[in-house]
């Protein structure tokens, strides 16, 4: 498995960070790559909730199980990303990648996020000899991701939508 984590200071509260990345509808907003993010079944947010996530990587456009597998209020949101395969269910299946979001105060209407994320590698030797190209490759995504929620949290802070006045 490959491991990355950044952290950066967000211009807003802790909880109005968390609020807006708790929302499933702005995840194509932030998340790179993911095109559509719909909720699959009753719940669209917190633990247990699972989402059908399309990605847009060049000319592939897979689809992928998102779960909601730890959440906690202000504080954390883990998302575990798992391949769907015909006629086994997505929780059988073994995870892609986990990316972790913590959410932790700073003082003065400031955050920390910080991202985690574990992907797993190719078995073999086509796994060792592209795991390098992997990990680049994921490590961009994560520092994008990171950026543009950070971004998007700043902009979001910045609005009427949390009752700010302005």
């Amino acid at each position: 498995m490959g491991h990355f984590k950044y952290a950066s200071d967000v211009g807003a509260p802790v909880e109005v960070a968390f609020t807006y990345t708790d929302n499933h509808q702005f995840v194509p907003d932030w998340a790179f790559a993911v095109a559509e993010f719909e909720p699959v079944g009753d719940t669209d947010h917190g633990s247990g909730a699972t989402f059908e996530a399309t990605l847009r990587v060049g000319l592939w456009h897979p689809t992928v199980e998102c779960e909601i597998t730890d959440y906690r209020r202000n504080a954390v949101i883990e998302y575990t990303l798992r391949r769907r395969r015909k006629g086994k269910p997505a929780s059988a299946c073994s995870p892609l990648c986990v990316i972790t979001l913590r959410f932790d105060p700073l003082g003065y209407g400031r955050a920390v996020l910080t991202s985690e994320t574990e992907y797993r590698t190719p078995p073999g030797l086509t796994g060792r000899l592209l795991s390098k190209m992997l990990a680049a490759a994921v490590q961009s995504a994560v520092r994008r991701t990171e950026s543009q929620l950070r971004r998007e949290i700043e902009e979001f802070h910045g609005t009427d939508l949390v009752g700010r006045i302005a």
